[in-house]
């Protein structure tokens, strides 16, 4: 139905998630009505992103330099760090402008359905960044199975070291941090736990 090269397009938009047929369909669509330089920016935009993009070496969340500008940072307070899955996790807690600590991005959780160890994940490199001024962990991880399972393994990996808290749970059971609200991640960031 559609010439070639905006079929390319319309399938390239499907793979972001939550966009289907349609919606892909509008956007590229909607690209063809933009002038030549807007298309050229988003385009120059992807490439760029793609080419520059990588993870911090002190904490693994996403920067366009060796080390991310929270780990640069000298004013965070760096006696916590805060534990999520993903980068998308460190960048929501980021919006609310409440938590001043450090991130570490284990990427991902542990699923034995899914064939993901402890190994497959950056927790080797959490242990070695922990010292005697880390005054606590927070573990900010889905409140999912293999959510669960992989805070309770960093607890029992970290119990010796500094004091371990998870976030309390006014997320919901099965939901995801980067989908909850500011005033929820706030809440939950206040009522969170210690984990013995």
């Amino acid at each position: 139905m559609y010439p070639k090269s905006l079929q390319d397009l319309i399938e390239s938009f499907k793979l972001l998630p939550g966009v289907g047929q349609k919606t892909a369909e509008r956007y590229a669509l909607s690209m063809l009505e933009r002038n030549i330089e807007d298309v050229n920016v988003f385009a120059s935009s992807l490439v760029t992103m793609v080419d520059t993009i990588k993870e911090c070496t002190i904490c693994h969340n996403l920067t366009d330099s060796d080390i991310c500008p929270i780990c640069s940072d000298s004013s965070r307070d760096r006696s916590i760090i805060c534990v999520v899955a993903s980068a998308k996790e460190a960048f929501s807690i980021e919006k609310m402008n409440e938590y001043h600590g450090l991130y570490h991005v284990l990427g991902g959780l542990i699923s034995t359905q899914k064939g993901i160890l402890p190994e497959h994940l950056n927790i080797d490199s959490l242990i070695r960044r922990i010292d005697d001024s880390t005054r606590e962990v927070i573990l900010a991880l889905n409140a999912t199975v293999e959510g669960e399972m992989t805070s309770l393994y960093l607890a029992k990996k970290l119990e010796e070291t500094t004091e371990v808290s998870r976030l309390a749970f006014g997320l919901p059971i099965g939901g995801h941090l980067d989908y909850a609200d500011d005033m929820t991640l706030m809440k939950a960031f206040e009522g969170r736990n210690r984990i013995k």
